[in-house]
């Protein structure tokens, strides 16, 4: 028991988490909350709005995308509907895509929604206008895009 406790207070102070209801969380940094809010407005708005929404998501400084914060939209099947800073990616399948270290990211965004209806999914891609891929981490929501099932999310980049 007290080992147990020790290992878990160790990573709490190193910025590891435990799962929180089965679902993974991010590590802590500052930006978690803001891109959960951004996310889920995102969500609504694009409800809303339908695919016009893209037109606005894609804009620098419009509020939806700064730095390396941008959005994306993949349906259910793992076609990319919207991805901000890389538009070449829209309209492909890319639910059995691997990331650097093998992961089928798409595969989890879509699981993750599927049993929370939210939460976190940590991978490796390149930031915008680099090839190396880094750790981002990205939270996901549920949405629809003219009636149809999807997801939505943003990410941040930890390394």
């Amino acid at each position: 028991m007290v080992r147990a406790l020790l290992i878990w207070l160790v990573l709490l102070l190193f910025g590891a988490t435990l799962p929180a209801s089965g679902r993974r969380s991010p590590p802590v940094f500052h930006q978690a909350v803001e891109i959960e809010r951004l996310v889920n407005r995102a969500a609504e708005f694009l409800e809303e709005r339908g695919p016009g929404a893209f037109t606005e998501f894609r804009q620098k400084g419009g509020g939806w995308r700064y730095g390396d914060v941008y959005l994306f939209v993949v349906d259910m099947r793992g076609v990319v509907l919207f991805n901000a800073a890389y538009p070449n990616r829209e309209g492909r399948d890319l639910l059995h895509e691997r990331d650097a270290d093998g992961k089928q990211f798409h595969q989890d965004f879509i699981d993750t929604i599927r049993r929370f209806g939210s939460g976190w999914v940590d991978y490796m891609f390149p930031r915008p206008g680099q090839s190396v891929p880094t750790v981002k981490w990205s939270y996901v929501c549920e949405t629809r895009v003219a009636g149809a099932e999807a997801l939505i999310g943003a990410g941040v980049y930890v390394e």
